[in-house]
């Protein structure tokens, strides 16, 4: 027997599953509301996503205001993810968008050709704007892509400072 004396301690348990890009983040943060991993279960990743195990002592001081700034920080973290995945939302609208425009001028570029009689010069008419429909898809995806960043950074920075805050919050009410 070992003669190492220990106090019982009980814990509540928690599993996040995030984007593994994300993963670094909340196991700091998380550390700031009381939790640690749990070194019985290994961090996964599996498919761009990782499931962190978490463990926290159920008698931890403040508990509910760290559960509360620990919501907080949640949601703050889901509004930074959706902020992320909006500046290619827009983007990828808009290419999509001139792409289907270039896609229904060349199906009547190929109905004027297939009219009987052919409407040849109707035909090339509409395939220059089928044409650059289907050019121009990529340059307006990273024109509305860098657009959209510059002005999403801004909401995103102003959200990392609130997590910071609310981090600082939960850390000093664990002192």
């Amino acid at each position: 027997m070992s003669n190492i004396k220990r106090n019982f301690v009980g814990y509540e348990y928690k599993e996040i599953t995030v984007d593994s890009e994300y993963a670094s983040m909340y196991l700091d943060c998380y550390e700031n509301f009381g939790w640690t991993v749990d070194e019985n279960h290994p961090v996964t990743d599996r498919l761009n996503h990782t499931t962190i195990y978490l463990k926290r002592d159920r008698h931890i001081i403040n508990h509910a205001e760290l559960t509360r700034l620990q919501r907080h920080f949640e949601a703050c973290a889901n509004e930074v993810r959706t902020l992320e995945h909006s500046k290619a939302s827009a983007a990828t609208m808009w290419s999509l968008i001139v792409g289907i425009i270039g896609t229904v001028f060349m199906a009547g570029s190929v109905f004027a050709l297939t009219h009987e009689p052919p409407m040849i010069l109707l035909c090339i008419l509409l395939a220059i704007p089928a044409f650059l429909g289907w050019i121009l898809p990529f340059p307006v995806y990273k024109k509305i892509y860098e657009k959209r960043s510059r002005k999403i950074e801004m909401l995103i920075d102003a959200k990392q400072d609130e997590i910071d805050e609310i981090c600082e919050k939960g850390y000093s009410l664990l002192k």
